[in-house]
């Protein structure tokens, strides 16, 4: 296992070191429990969430909590919680896989998502002892629901300003608390509320565990909403809820540190239930474009489909390959620091911490992904699409929120970029060295390789060159604007769009590599398909950022020259993307749904 963990990639070295396709996990590995454990979950969908999913979003009385208790019989609620406080005590590849199945529930992948991660882990993963004896088991089992206030009408992406404040009381025994929280899933009917306030003049937050019953807590009416009508959204208020001192979780002022760290295991989870439910949505369309007849014929036979089809489950395949390389990198991270003497907790927080630039990535690609995919959906549909008689219509809604869930995506942009040259100022990541390292190729006689007739030996060569125009526009974004970087926001949004299309295009082309050496390229040519549109259509996208980037903060002949190189490290081959659009349309046209 030790020389397995040496192998594996530091958080953002995907930028400046190689992968091997034998080095990542792919979703074609999952064991026989990982598939019977998937195959529960999505039995549970079937048999008690598909079927009634305008009682679940009329908020119907009671449902949703029944379902919880449903999935907490089932043990879905404890997948990730240890044996000892009631759970499965599974790994992180296999929670992501469970997120991913729940993520095509609708509003219940909502609640279950804000029970399991942001209402259970801050206690998991930072309570004492008496703390975890008292609240896991009970959240494992789903007989307490849980939920998470962070949010205030003045603290949103700004957390740390939140108003809601904590006074000791005289006699030392309890905290009182004042303030009021807002967009609190499940708010209607949580039990236990993790609450982020400030103690006195603290200047950082401090997090307490709150029992409903410690009274002093009132609700407004639920929210209406766009999608997600189902999921319970309420704003809590607290006034002068009493509090005992050992419900502080962690340590005081470390309230900021657990929402970061919280967030950054809700952000890869995020990406793993949009993934779910843009299958689902990639199910739907394949299944009414078989059915639908126009000019006496299915419209799944026409190019216009198919080649929407085709896109659909190339950006599903391309953002599940990120996803579990992701997963799996963390896996491996904690279980180096475990084997390194860390309790499970610690070594969960600073495995998943390494890998929070990724996180952040794939939460933008994930809910992007989704958005698309039932954009497209509609569109397939036509105008039935539009009907709420469509499961396309409720899918469409409900994608909407995952952009802003999580912290939006322009903050997750950003936050790449500054999580990534953080680590590089730390000297945990070499990325200065490689930047100049491009800047001075720039100045050559560009080289001619040889033609690699490998199999996508073209693909990997761009993604290469993908990482190259990475380097050379923020490493020259750094070098010309230093610490005022962080207040060009635009420059700051190509430079992340261009680490997104780099990692995705490097995950899909190890993924798909190892799935031609396990099963034979001719077994997998409609994969193949998807990995060279994919990197093809990225080399035109990474081309355009890299030029906005630079023309934001380079001049004259330095600029020139780094406009030459987004040329050259963005430069693609010639592809007939009908053909290969019409090859992944067609399998999945005769299996009836998405096959990838």
């Amino acid at each position: 296992m030790s020389t397995e963990t040496k192998k594996a990639l530091q958080g953002g070295e995907f930028l400046i070191r190689e992968s091997a396709p034998q080095d990542i996990f792919i979703p074609e590995e999952f064991n026989e429990e990982q598939r019977m454990i998937a195959q529960s979950a999505r039995e549970f969908l079937e048999q008690n969430v598909w079927t009634q999913l305008d009682r679940i979003d009329s908020l119907e009385e009671g449902l949703m909590p029944s379902l919880l208790d449903k999935a907490g019989e089932l043990g879905l609620l404890g997948i990730s919680v240890p044996e000892d406080f009631g759970g499965f005590g599974k790994d992180f590849v296999t929670t992501m896989l469970v997120t991913e199945v729940t993520g095509a529930g609708h509003s219940f992948s909502v609640a279950i998502a804000a029970h399991t991660g942001i209402g259970t882990l801050p206690i998991l993963y930072y309570g004492n002892e008496a703390q975890r004896k008292k609240y896991i088991p009970k959240l494992a089992s789903g007989e307490w629901k849980a939920s998470y206030c962070l949010t205030e009408p003045g603290a949103g992406s700004d957390a740390n300003s939140g108003k809601t404040k904590a006074v000791l009381t005289d006699d030392g025994k309890h905290y009182i608390l004042n303030g009021q929280k807002m967009w609190i899933t499940n708010g209607g009917f949580a039990d236990i509320f993790t609450v982020f306030a400030k103690v006195g003049d603290d200047e950082n937050l401090t997090a307490f565990i709150v029992e409903k019953d410690f009274g002093g807590i009132t609700l407004n009416p639920e929210e209406k909403k766009m999608g997600i009508k189902g999921s319970s959204t309420r704003q809590v208020f607290f006034n002068d809820c009493k509090v005992p001192v050992e419900n502080m979780l962690s340590e005081r002022q470390n309230g900021f540190k657990i929402a970061v760290n919280i967030l950054n295991i809700g952000r890869i989870k995020l990406a793993g239930a949009a993934l779910g439910g843009a299958k689902a949505v990639v199910d739907q369309s394949v299944k009414y474009a078989n059915e639908r007849i126009q000019f006496g014929k299915p419209i799944s036979a026409f190019g216009a489909i198919r080649q929407k089809l085709a896109d659909q489950a190339t950006y599903c395949y391309v953002v599940e390959s990120a996803t579990y390389r992701c997963s799996h990198d963390m896996e491996q991270a904690i279980e180096a620091l475990e084997a390194a003497g860390a309790d499970h907790s610690k070594a969960l927080l600073k495995g998943v911490e390494q890998y929070a630039a990724e996180a952040a990535i794939l939460k933008v690609a994930g809910s992007e992904c989704l958005d698309y995919v039932c954009d497209e959906g509609v569109q397939i549909y036509g105008g039935m699409g539009y009907s709420a008689e469509s499961p396309v219509e409720r899918a469409y809604r409900d994608s909407r929120i995952n952009r802003i869930f999580e912290g939006t995506n322009e903050i997750n942009r950003m936050l790449t970029v500054d999580m990534l040259l953080k680590r590089a100022m730390k000297g945990q990541l070499d990325l200065m060295g490689p930047a100049q390292a491009v800047a001075g190729e720039l100045m050559g006689i560009p080289d001619f390789p040889e033609p690699d007739d490998s199999l996508l030996g073209d693909e990997k060569r761009m993604v290469a060159n993908f990482k190259k125009a990475v380097l050379m526009t923020a490493g020259g974004a750094a070098q010309k604007l230093g610490l005022e970087l962080a207040k060009h926001q635009e420059t700051l949004m190509h430079i992340a769009d261009m680490v997104i299309d780099t990692y995705l295009a490097e995950s899909v082309l190890l993924r798909t590599l190892k799935l031609a050496d396990m099963k034979g390229a001719a077994n997998v040519a409609e994969q193949i398909a998807m990995c060279q549109l994919y990197i093809h259509d990225a080399a035109d996208r990474i081309h355009k950022y890299a030029k906005e980037a630079v023309n934001n903060f380079a001049e004259g002949d330095e600029r020139q020259a780094m406009l030459m190189g987004a040329k050259r490290f963005s430069k693609n081959t010639n592809l007939n993307t009908a053909e290969l659009r019409k090859a992944i349309a067609k399998k999945m046209i005769g299996e009836g749904k998405y096959c990838y």
